[in-house]
């Protein structure tokens, strides 16, 4: 069995969609990460997406355990030419095209960028690189919210649109693990 711990990077307090522009993660709570950190094995290896908000937040949380280098695969999706842009104005854009990338995911991209099967086909292709590489290992992944959903769903399976409505908030945890290729979802969405 190899478990995955997965955790969202710390808040940005962005109010547009936030992709892969490159902003920062608020690490003030400094009482949280603690815990959050605690809450961690000792002996896991930590990776993270290689986008600042990730990395800073694997580096308030890492403590003594390995680090390996950031993950590129495990980016948020990449909004294309809705980044940085509010929902309203999404929806004044694209108003078609914005309400069905929600409500049809899958194979509808953003403007210029990845659509739900795009991500989880890039993320999973990592962690599974990662998985056979470390099997039998616990690995700590600092990502996005887009990314860990396509793993609580290729646990969980079903509907992808259902699992959009799964909160997963800053500096919150969610454990898989995986055996033999079989995903398990043990916990989702840990506030420390």
């Amino acid at each position: 069995m190899t478990r995955w711990f997965w955790v969202r990077h710390g808040p940005t307090h962005q109010t547009v969609m936030t992709g892969q522009r490159d902003v920062p993660a608020d690490l003030s709570d400094a009482a949280a990460i603690a815990r959050l950190e605690a809450m961690l094995p000792s002996d896991a290896l930590v990776i993270s997406s290689d986008l600042l908000r990730a990395r800073s937040t694997a580096g308030a949380i890492a403590g003594r355990r390995t680090r390996l280098p950031h993950a590129a695969g495990l980016r948020e999706f990449d909004f294309g030419a809705w980044d940085g842009l509010a929902s309203e104005a999404v929806a004044r854009r694209d108003p078609l095209l914005s309400r069905r990338f929600w409500e049809e995911p899958g194979d509808l991209e953003a403007p210029d960028g990845e659509s739900w099967n795009m991500v989880a086909a890039r993320v999973s292709a990592t962690v599974d690189a990662l998985t056979a590489r470390f099997e039998g290992r616990t690995l700590v992944a600092i990502a996005h919210l887009g990314p860990i959903l396509t793993q609580v769903h290729r646990a969980r399976g079903g509907r992808v649109y259902d699992v959009l409505a799964q909160h997963i908030e800053p500096l919150s945890l969610t454990e898989l693990s995986v055996t033999a290729g079989q995903w398990t979802e043990h916990r989702t969405n840990i506030r420390p």
